[in-house]
């Protein structure tokens, strides 16, 4: 059984940082992209960015490009989303998720599995 487990979130101050980690396990992720996704109260849930764990590519919105980076440890089965210079409006639940065959998607649809989400708060 696949499970993925956010940790990580908390409350911090604008320009701070914080570091989300999900732990995977229930099967081998090498052809899977992991995936972040946020979902702040009353919108959508929005991507993030993602990393292909064979290759350890990573694509982000441009949101939070040269902010956020994606990594992942393959000893671990552990994805890192490492965010800097946050923002009020970084403030959401974060959600990691996993999908086989996708490249980089941007819709939550495209995801097999999703964590429970961690939540984010950033105070201004």
């Amino acid at each position: 059984q696949v499970q993925l487990v956010e940790s990580g979130g908390g409350l911090v101050q604008a320009g701070g940082s914080l570091r989300l980690s999900c732990a995977a396990s229930g099967r081998t992720f090498s052809r899977y992209t992991m995936g972040w996704f946020r979902q702040a109260p009353g919108k959508e849930r929005e991507f993030v960015g993602a990393i292909r764990w064979s290759a350890g590519t990573t694509y982000y919105v441009d949101s939070v490009k040269g902010r956020f980076t994606i990594s992942r440890d393959n000893a671990k089965k552990a994805v890192y989303l490492q965010m800097n210079s946050l923002k009020p409006e970084d403030t959401a639940v974060y959600y990691c998720a996993a999908g086989s065959g996708i490249e980089f998607a941007v819709v939550p649809v495209a995801y097999d599995y999703w964590g429970q989400g961690t939540q984010v708060t950033v105070s201004s």
